[in-house]
C-alpha cells in the first residue's frame, strides 16, 4: 500500500480540516470554511482556510486595500480613465511624491503630492498593523516571533525610503514614488546624484547578505529534498531524534563544504542572512545625503576606491 512519503509522491496530505486553537465565546475573527485544493497538494498541504484576521488583521487589510485604491485610481487618472491605456502603460504609471517647495508640508495640494502622503499614511499604518498582527498571532500560538521580526527587517527598510530620511533630509520630495519602472528610476538617480551607490559599504553589505540568502536557502532546500526519500522534510523530527536523513545531509555537507551546519542551525544562518539584507541596505540609504553627499568621494578619501 502506497504511505505518504514527500511531496512528489502520490499520496496528498489530507485529513479533517484543521480550526485551529478554539476561541473565546462571542469571536467570530476566524473567517471561512475550510476546503481542500488538489493542485495546492502537489506543492503543499491541501487545506485552504479558514484564515483568522481579528482587529489588527481587519485594520490592516482596511488600510492596505485603501492605500491600493489611492495609488491605482490616481494612475488610472492620469491616462483619462482609459481601461486599454491603463493597462499598457501600468509598469510606466506612477504617484509621485511633493515636489521640493512644499518640504514636509503635512498635506499639500492633492495632485501635487497629497495623494502620495495619503496613500503612504495608509500603506505605512497597513504594515505596521501587520506586524502587529504576526507578532500577537505568534504568542498567542506559542511560537517564537522569529517570522515577525523578519517582517520588520522588511518594513524598516520602507519606512527608511519613505519615511525616516525624507524627515532628516527635510522634503517629502526625498521620497520613493509609487510606481514599477518609476521607483526603479529613483533608484538610478539616488545612485548617480549621491556618487554611485555601490561604494556604499552597506549597500555591499546588503548585496552580500541578499546573495548569501539565496545561496543558504538553495543549498538547505536541495538538501532537504535529496534526504527527503529518508524523511528530512520532517525537520523537527530530525532536530529531536536524528535519523538517517539528517545524518547522511550532515556526511555529505562535510564531503563537499569541510562542515556541515545542523537541522536546526541553517534555518538560524538563512534568517540572519535574510535580515540583514534590508537592514544594512536601511542604513546605506539612511546614511547618503545625510551624512555622505559622495559615495565615490568617501570611497577613494577611506582608501574604499582608486582616484580617477
Amino acid at each position: 500500500m502506497a504511505t505518504y512519503q514527500n511531496i512528489f509522491t502520490q499520496i496528498q496530505v489530507r485529513g479533517p480540516a484543521e480550526l485551529g486553537v478554539a476561541l473565546p465565546a462571542g469571536d467570530f475573527s476566524r473567517d471561512g470554511k475550510p476546503w481542500f485544493s488538489r493542485l495546492l497538494g502537489l506543492i503543499g498541504n491541501a487545506q485552504i482556510g479558514p484564515i483568522y484576521l481579528g482587529f489588527t488583521g481587519v485594520a490592516a487589510t482596511i488600510c492596505i486595500f485603501i492605500a491600493f485604491e489611492i495609488i491605482g485610481l490616481n494612475m488610472f487618472a492620469s491616462v483619462g480613465w482609459n481601461p486599454g491605456e491603463f493597462l499598457r502603460q501600468l509598469p510606466w504609471l506612477s504617484l509621485q511624491p511633493p515636489s521640493p517647495e512644499y518640504g514636509l508640508t503635512l498635506l499639500p495640494p492633492l495632485a501635487e503630492g497629497g495623494w502620495w502622503l495619503m496613500a503612504g499614511f495608509f500603506m505605512t499604518s497597513g504594515l505596521l498593523l501587520w506586524f502587529v498582527r504576526s507578532y500577537t498571532r505568534a504568542r498567542a500560538l506559542g511560537l517564537g516571533t522569529h517570522t515577525a521580526w523578519a517582517f520588520a527587517g522588511a518594513l524598516w527598510l520602507i519606512l527608511v525610503l519613505g519615511f525616516i530620511r525624507p524627515i532628516l533630509m527635510g522634503s517629502w520630495s526625498e521620497a520613493v514614488p509609487f510606481g514599477i519602472f518609476p521607483h526603479l528610476d529613483w533608484v538610478g538617480s539616488f545612485s548617480i546624484r549621491y556618487g554611485n551607490l555601490f561604494y556604499n559599504p552597506f549597500h555591499c553589505f546588503s548585496i552580500a547578505f541578499l546573495y548569501g540568502s539565496v545561496l543558504l536557502f538553495a543549498m538547505h532546500g536541495a538538501t532537504i529534498l535529496a534526504v527527503s526519500r529518508y524523511g528530512g522534510d520532517r525537520e523537527l523530527e530530525q532536530i529531536t531524534d536524528r535519523g538517517t536523513a539528517s545524518e547522511r545531509a550532515a556526511l555529505f555537507w562535510r564531503w563537499t563544504m569541510g562542515f556541515n551546519a545542523s537541522m536546526e542551525s541553517i534555518h538560524r544562518w538563512a534568517w540572519w542572512f535574510a535580515v540583514l539584507t534590508p537592514l544594512s541596505g536601511g542604513i546605506g540609504i539612511l546614511l547618503t545625503g545625510t551624512v555622505v553627499s559622495d559615495w565615490h568621494g568617501w570611497a577613494v578619501a577611506h582608501h574604499y576606491a582608486f582616484s580617477e
